[in-house]
C-alpha cells in the first residue's frame, strides 16, 4: 500500500486566505482527496461543489430532554445547571411558567438528569451533525457540518480525516489536502495530528504574525515538518520581512509569497479556485511552485 502525503493547511487567525489556498491546491491534479476539517464554519465546499455520494450521522454527544407528562415544575434541574441551559418561560397554561431546556446551550452533563426527584428527564443522542463524501471536478471531498451548540468539533475532525483516509486508498490517491480551523483549538490539533505537513498561511500583520507564532509552535510540538506562505505579502513589506526573517532564525521554510490579486475576489464569485480563473497568474504561478514542493516524492 502507498503512502499517503497528508497536508494540513491551517492559520493562526481567521482571514489570512487559509481555504483559499486549499482550494487552489485541491485543483492542480486530478485525483487528490480534501478534507475540510473546519467543521464549526466549512466553507470549502462553495467552491469545489462536491456531489454527495454518502451521508453519516455524527452523534456529539447527549441533550437533556423532559417529559413533561411526568415532571413537576419543581425546578431543581435550573436551580443546579451551571449552564443555565434550563429556563422557566412563561406558558399561558401555568402562572409560574414551564422548566425548559436551552438547547443550544446544553452541555450534556448528565447532572439535571440525575437530580430530578421523579426521573422526568432523559439524555438523548445529539445526532444533528452529518459528515458527507462526494466528489468534485478533481477527486473526492470529505467535509462534516458541526450543530450549532453541538460539541466534540474534534473528534468529527477525526472523523472527517479518517473518512479522507479510507477513500483515498479506495480511489488509489496520493495525497490529502487537509482544510483545517483557524486558531489552536481542539480541532486545530485533530486536523494537524499525524500529517505529514503543516502549511501556516498568514497576512504581513501584526496580528498575523503574533497568531503565527502560536499555531506553528503547537505544530512544532508534534513533530511535523512545518511550512509558512505569507498571503498579501506585497501589501506590507516590512512586515513580510520580519515574517521572513523570524520563519529564518527558527529553521521553518517560507515556501511561499502570494501576491494581493483582485481577481481572488471573482474566482470565488464564479465557484472556481484561483488556479483555475487565472492559471498563469503571478499568483497562481506561485500557488503551483508551492504544490510542487509539498508533493514532490
Amino acid at each position: 500500500m502507498q503512502k499517503i502525503n497528508e497536508i494540513s493547511i491551517l492559520s493562526g487567525k481567521g482571514g489570512t486566505g487559509k481555504t483559499s489556498l486549499a482550494a487552489a491546491l485541491a485543483t492542480l491534479r486530478k485525483n487528490t482527496v480534501v478534507a475540510d476539517c473546519d467543521v464549526d464554519a466549512a466553507n470549502l465546499y462553495l467552491i469545489l461543489e462536491p456531489e454527495d455520494y454518502r451521508t453519516e450521522k455524527y452523534i456529539s454527544g447527549h441533550k437533556a430532554v423532559i417529559h413533561y407528562d411526568i415532571c413537576t415544575q419543581c425546578g431543581l434541574c435550573k436551580d443546579y445547571c451551571r449552564f443555565q441551559a434550563i429556563e422557566r418561560l412563561p406558558d399561558p397554561d401555568s402562572p409560574e411558567g414551564k422548566i425548559t431546556i436551552v438547547e443550544t446551550s446544553c452541555d450534556g452533563c448528565w447532572l439535571c438528569s440525575r437530580i430530578c426527584p421523579v426521573k422526568a428527564i432523559d439524555m438523548v443522542p445529539s445526532d444533528k451533525s452529518y459528515c458527507y463524501t462526494g466528489n468534485y471536478r478533481y477527486g473526492k471531498m470529505v467535509r462534516a457540518r458541526l450543530a450549532p451548540g453541538e460539541e466534540n468539533s474534534g473528534k468529527l475532525v477525526s472523523v472527517v480525516r479518517e473518512q479522507a483516509r479510507q477513500t483515498a486508498e479506495a480511489c488509489g490517491a496520493k495525497n490529502i489536502i487537509i482544510d483545517g480551523p483557524p486558531g489552536t483549538g481542539c480541532a486545530a490539533i485533530a486536523s494537524l495530528t499525524g500529517a505529514d505537513k503543516v502549511v501556516v498561511v498568514t497576512e504581513p500583520t501584526g496580528t498575523g504574525l503574533h497568531d503565527m507564532k502560536r499555531i506553528l509552535d503547537l505544530a512544532g510540538r508534534f513533530r511535523i515538518k512545518r511550512y509558512v506562505v505569507v498571503n498579501k505579502s506585497d501589501l506590507n513589506a516590512e512586515m513580510t520581512d520580519r515574517i521572513s526573517q523570524w520563519c529564518e532564525q527558527e529553521g521553518i521554510p517560507v515556501i511561499g509569497y502570494l501576491p494581493f490579486d483582485p481577481e481572488m475576489v471573482h474566482a470565488m464569485v464564479a465557484c472556481k479556485s484561483i488556479t483555475e480563473w487565472t492559471p498563469e497568474s503571478e499568483i497562481s504561478t506561485a500557488t503551483k511552485r508551492i504544490f510542487s514542493l509539498l508533493t514532490q516524492e
